[in-house]
């Protein structure tokens, strides 16, 4: 049994607050590549992944995001968050895509970013996975910056994990609900 492996799962939380420097380029190829070894449907490997280092593009998608966040909440009925950085300061984006042909495309892009959570938690980064990458790459803007990056095909935002530097530790875990695990 790897313990070292298991306590990493246990130790890993969000982080909701970056320092803005930025962490080496090989710590974030490792992040990456413990995504390119996630499970896939029948090993199709139809996600890509993102990283984004550049400020000026990381802001362009903080934005995106904040606009889709408040569009949600006004929906809801809920006064909209000016100035809200989805991102938490985080100076890296991992955009997790994939291609829409491939049946399981979304259960493969949610193990790509599961397993780089537990990559950053492993080499001392603070992450945290941010929803609403759908619908920034749905929308023209998202399909422009994919032509930017020359990102062809039918590929759908799966989401975001944001890495850095925590600024703050991390809050004790919940407990476990009791009936987390069914026997049968």
């Amino acid at each position: 049994m790897n313990q070292a492996a298991l306590d990493n799962m246990k130790a890993r939380r969000s982080c909701r607050a970056f320092l803005p420097e930025m962490p080496s380029r090989d710590l974030i190829a490792a992040i990456c590549e413990a995504g390119t070894w996630a499970p896939t449907g029948h090993g199709k490997q139809s996600p890509v992944i993102v990283a984004v280092t550049d400020k000026k593009l990381r802001d362009r998608l903080s934005a995106m995001n904040a606009r889709i966040w408040n569009e949600l909440k006004l929906q809801r009925g809920d006064k909209p968050t000016e100035g809200f950085d989805p991102f938490y300061g985080a100076p890296v984006v991992l955009v997790v895509l994939a291609d829409r042909t491939v049946p399981t495309y979304h259960y493969d892009g949610c193990a790509v970013l599961t397993n780089m959570a537990n990559a950053a938690e492993a080499v001392g980064l603070g992450s945290c996975w941010i929803h609403r990458a759908k619908e920034e790459f749905d929308s023209e803007e998202g399909k422009a910056i994919l032509a930017e990056l020359g990102i062809d095909g039918d590929y759908e935002g799966i989401d975001h994990l944001v890495v850095g530097y925590a600024a703050k530790e991390a809050a004790p875990p919940l407990p476990r609900k009791k009936d987390y695990v069914r026997w049968a």
